[in-house]
């Protein structure tokens, strides 16, 4: 596939903007490219086929949806369907995030076509014993805010507290509450913890961060989810705004046209589903024209295993963001 315009992602942002309905058009109409179906990976514990691009609901989500501007977050669901892509991942610990997402979702009449991926929060030491009583009225929230029974995924977020959390959420599922469970790990050093999770624990979800220049995952915790037969989303794989600043003011290179990358944020996603272990990326946008740019990062080719080195040492050569 090879795309007849190339685009910067301010170029996206611009005609969306200008053309009003635009934002919710196919995504290869606004791009200008050849059609290609977005690319599914199936969930290795079931089967299923999940859109390899979804929607963050933290960063830039939660801060629009606390100051009271929700026009653009209607927006940035709306795209994200009509295009294709169905996972809204999510936490009570996004702020405003999961209670305006899923007021959102009920107005649109959209709740039940989202695959809604929350999380419980980790267990606080001032939470004291009851603390399992904590995580039943999250977990209750949750279903309270989002509007749809059973909820597709939830995880215990970063890791929490395992040995309590896991049983609670491992009951919902064999209750037909919750579809998937899985745990979530940010923190460089809890490597070691979410490697043991994975090999102890019966899991059908991790959620981890994976970037093209923070790698460190494919070292051991992609290999051992394929191993394990363990679905993975990826978070940031911007490096939250890192790459951003490194890229800043340059062009993206020629060569990617080869796996029919035109933008950078397409570069970054199609580097992080390259990995066979990945079976969908969330970022994070306010900006239904970054939904159109992230969702043509899952369509047609991907690089290769010596392109991605390619990529990784284009980045690793680049200024570090201060």
């Amino acid at each position: 596939m090879v795309y007849s315009i190339m685009l910067t992602r301010r170029d996206c942002f611009k005609y969306a903007a200008t053309a009003g309905a635009a934002i919710s058009l196919p995504v290869q109409r606004l791009l200008g490219q050849v059609s290609a179906p977005l690319i599914t990976r199936k969930i290795p514990s079931s089967g299923e086929d999940l859109p390899v691009i979804g929607l963050g609901g933290a960063a830039t989500f939660g801060s629009l949806a606390q100051s009271g501007n929700l026009s653009p977050l209607r927006a940035v669901l709306t795209t994200l369907l009509d295009n294709g892509g169905t996972v809204f991942d999510t936490a009570a610990a996004y702020g405003a995030s999961e209670v305006i997402a899923g007021r959102l979702a009920q107005e649109l009449g959209v709740e039940a076509q989202l695959f809604w991926s929350t999380k419980v929060n980790s267990a606080k030491p001032e939470w004291g014993p009851s603390y399992p009583d904590v995580t039943r009225q999250q977990i209750q929230d949750s279903f309270d805010r989002i509007g749809k029974s059973p909820i597709d995924l939830m995880q215990i977020h970063n890791l929490g507290d395992i040995k309590t959390q896991l049983p609670m959420i491992q009951e919902l599922k064999e209750e037909g509450r919750v579809r998937y469970i899985g745990i979530t790990y940010d923190t460089p050093d809890r490597h070691d913890e979410l490697i043991q999770a994975m090999r102890d624990e019966t899991l059908d979800f991790i959620g981890i961060d994976y970037a093209v220049d923070n790698t460190a995952a494919a070292e051991t915790i992609l290999p051992l989810a394929q191993d394990q037969g363990i679905a993975v989303i990826i978070y940031q794989p911007f490096g939250r705004t890192r790459l951003w600043s490194r890229v800043a003011g340059r062009q993206v290179p020629e060569w990617a046209q080869e796996f029919d990358a035109t933008t950078w944020a397409q570069f970054f996603i199609k580097y992080v589903i390259a990995h066979p272990a990945v079976t969908v990326v969330t970022p994070a946008t306010s900006k239904p024209a970054n939904v159109i740019d992230n969702l043509a990062g899952g369509m047609g080719r991907l690089p290769d295993e010596p392109m991605r080195h390619r990529m990784e040492e284009l980045v690793a050569a680049l200024p570090s963001a201060r």
